[in-house]
């Protein structure tokens, strides 16, 4: 009966003896790490992709890759590590070394094309996407045709492609917004309205739907705000919006009343709203 704890106790041995040791053989710490990320690798490394701090999950990743190099699933998690730390240059380089490893995937392309999208790289993006067979479709990559489409103003094949990808995901609050915004960029107002209203119905906290919402009703000539779930700051913030959207149609009355309620509604000191404000004084006085 006394083995168990026997051997526990030379365990918390080890454990002391090696904390007193200053002299660290780093050799040996990265064949223990081996053999953890060995067992508990898959565990772990989908806590680092998702719960962990990013620069800490490129760090461990980093680290990972160097002790156990061409694994590609840490290259993966590298790669994706350094698109949450929105190191983008540095994620489309690794995104591309994962691409050219002999087990890579049409969607390790995907994620490719979305990294140099982030790094503002269209055309080796795009190349990037059309390299990808046809048969080869999901919500990522058909929302990243269609954010290309849309650099390109291919309308009708943006509007195709956002179409697509929003029937390919339970959760199309971030397509949509999108969508939305790319009407709104191409002065379809009403089109853009409808399609906020759709981005609030499947996710009604999302403040950006929310003031693109405010943009293309202003846009319309309609400086109402229309009825949403908003905190009180939310609420002065889309005023703001509102009133700046009126100033920009010519009609800077409404605009000023507009920006006094931001400014009245706002728990706390609205600075944007009372520049605006003290800026449009002359130009309503004369």
């Amino acid at each position: 009966m006394r083995h168990p704890i026997l051997a526990t106790l030379c365990a918390a041995g080890v454990f002391g003896l090696s904390a007193c040791d200053k002299t660290i053989d780093k050799d040996a710490v990265d064949r223990e790490f081996t053999g953890v990320n060995a067992i508990d690798g898959t565990g772990l490394n989908d806590v680092m992709l998702k719960a962990a701090d990013p620069s800490e999950a490129v760090t461990y990743f980093q680290r990972a890759d160097g002790i156990d190099p061409g694994r590609i699933d840490l290259m993966r998690g590298l790669a994706a590590s350094l698109v949450r730390a929105k190191r983008n240059q540095e994620a489309s380089i690794a995104w591309a070394k994962v691409v050219d490893h002999a087990d890579s995937t049409n969607d390790d392309r995907v994620a490719l094309a979305d990294a140099l999208i982030r790094n503002n790289d269209w055309e080796r993006a795009e190349q990037t996407l059309n390299s990808i067979p046809p048969t080869h479709e999901s919500y990522q990559r058909y929302r990243l045709e269609a954010m290309i489409a849309d650099a390109n103003q291919n309308w009708d094949k943006a509007d195709s492609f956002y179409e697509t990808a929003v029937g390919l995901t339970t959760k199309p609050a971030s397509v949509l917004n999108n969508w939305g915004y790319s009407k709104l960029s191409r002065g379809d107002y009403s089109g853009a309205e409808k399609l906020f209203y759709e981005t609030l119905r499947h996710d009604p906290a999302m403040f950006t739907a929310k003031n693109n919402l405010v943009l293309a009703r202003g846009a319309q000539g309609n400086y109402t705000l229309p009825v949403l779930q908003m905190t009180q700051v939310e609420r002065a913030e889309l005023l703001h919006t509102m009133g700046l959207s009126a100033v920009k149609r010519g009609d800077v009355r409404i605009g000023k009343g507009l920006l006094e309620d931001a400014i009245e509604t706002h728990p706390q000191h609205f600075d944007a709203a009372a520049t605006a404000l003290a800026a449009l004084e002359p130009t309503v006085t004369n």
